[in-house]
């Protein structure tokens, strides 16, 4: 597992899914899910039946990026889902997640302290975390646009 911690725009994105990309070519099955989109997938598939069939999907991928853990909070359902996720992962597969919290903050994010401890034992365990440091790559691009 790998968890890229940084400020906006400092590359956390670009690195996972080229990491991604390269896992592709390798032949690893792999998901990409912006947190926003996991959370209306969860509702979704909540409401029309296909929740455990979501699951399922998931949990075949050799590789899942989390991109943008942290920016909206966590209903009791997403915690749940993460938790399963994470579950159905450990120690087989893995997962990258993105977010500018750090992760000392993670804890306070998810804000369930039984699900919290159960979900960063298993997201920071054996994980590999990458800090990135350094201005927007987007400001820096529209600067040099200019």
């Amino acid at each position: 597992n790998i968890l890229i911690t940084g400020a906006t725009g400092c590359g956390k994105s670009f690195l996972a899914c080229a990491l991604g990309h390269q896992a592709c070519l390798q032949g690893y099955k792999t998901a990409y899910l912006n947190m926003n989109r996991l959370i209306e997938k969860v509702t979704l598939s909540k409401l029309d039946g296909s929740y455990i069939k979501m699951l399922n999907h998931l949990e075949r991928q050799t590789l899942i990026i989390l991109d943008d853990f942290g920016l909206q909070p966590l209903t009791q359902e997403i915690r749940l889902t993460l938790l399963q996720l994470l579950e159905d992962r450990y120690g087989k597969k893995s997962i990258i997640v993105t977010s500018q919290l750090p992760v000392a903050k993670w804890y306070e994010y998810i804000n369930d302290p039984t699900l919290a401890d159960a979900i960063m034992d298993r997201m920071t365990a054996n994980a590999l975390r990458i800090e990135l440091k350094g201005e927007s790559l987007r400001r820096k691009k529209s600067k040099a646009n200019q």
